[in-house]
């Protein structure tokens, strides 16, 4: 079963990493340097559990590197390399002690929520492509503020759940799928909802490693495909992203994460206030101008 796994994994990260290159060159692109920075940083902490999507988003809406309605589209087609090594990783040391249908299921699950709502990233509305992502963004700095605190549920030893728990899992990691296109990680929701079913928080990783890696880039390759990223800044992300993810799991045994979290929360909720505030004059204004046509019709 995790050579199965294992095999599809290896085989979307050559196709996916062929097809990324294929656009740049085609486009005559270089990387951005600032994000392949910010790839690094950000796929090196996430390796080590901290998250990479709300600081990336943060720091997109801090510096103004993307337009807000191209930020989650570009984010998970920079993220998607770097999440596949992860997956490869966490399969190799803690998926052989995953109950089977489970990690079939919810990987699957992840996949098909990603490709089934990648389409509809590009038929939104900005503003409320700005307030999923600043709503989604409150939400990490919840997880990561309760994190700190010690309030996180500290779940299980189990490695399966019973049926009806396990569909509901899987239920659950479909909507994470649809998600990922608004730029809201599984991560963190698939923690905390398998460690309140009583699972081992440490077999989460390669499920939620797994389904976000498929997941990624299948609806990835769709979002280059309809062209709405920002190719230079997610291939920069990509390339600074993956040698980060191995320094992290092979190098990195131990590290006091605390206070970095914090300093993440103030980041990611001045970001949060910013994004919603878009998102309320983007609506406003999305309501003047249908005002506006009822008028002159």
């Amino acid at each position: 079963m995790l050579i199965a796994l294992l095999v599809p994994l290896i085989l979307a990260a050559a196709v996916y990493a062929a097809y990324l290159l294929r656009a740049v060159i085609a486009q005559r692109l270089k990387p951005n340097l600032e994000a392949t920075i910010l790839g690094a940083i950000t796929n090196f902490f996430d390796t080590l559990g901290i998250g990479s999507f709300a600081p990336t988003m943060a720091w997109f809406k801090f510096r103004k590197l993307v337009p807000d309605r191209l930020i989650p589209c570009t984010m998970l087609v920079g993220h998607t390399l770097p999440t596949l090594a992860q997956a490869v990783i966490f399969l190799v040391l803690l998926g052989v002690s995953v109950d089977p249908v489970l990690l079939v299921g919810c990987i699957v699950a992840v996949l098909m929520g990603g490709l089934l709502g990648a389409p509809l990233v590009a038929r939104t509305q900005v503003w409320i492509v700005q307030l999923v992502v600043g709503c989604a963004l409150i939400v990490a700095a919840i997880l990561y503020t309760l994190t700190n605190l010690g309030m996180m549920p500290g779940g299980g030893t189990a490695a399966t759940l019973p049926t009806t728990l396990m569909l509901t899992a899987i239920v659950a990691n479909f909507l994470f799928g649809v998600l990922l296109n608004y730029g809201v990680g599984n991560y963190a929701p698939t923690l905390v909802l398998l460690s309140l079913m009583g699972m081992d928080p440490r077999l989460s990783f390669p499920i939620m490693a797994g389904g976000a890696a498929l997941a990624a880039a299948g609806a990835s390759a769709r979002h280059i495909s309809m062209g709405e990223i920002d190719l230079r800044i997610a291939a920069g992300m990509a390339l600074g992203g993956i040698p980060a993810v191995l320094v992290a799991a092979f190098i990195v045994k131990s590290m006091p994460l605390e206070t970095l979290r914090w300093l993440v929360i103030v980041v990611v909720l001045y970001a949060a206030l910013m994004m919603l505030r878009s998102a309320a004059a983007g609506r406003k204004e999305a309501q003047s101008l249908a005002i506006a046509a009822v008028v002159i019709r």
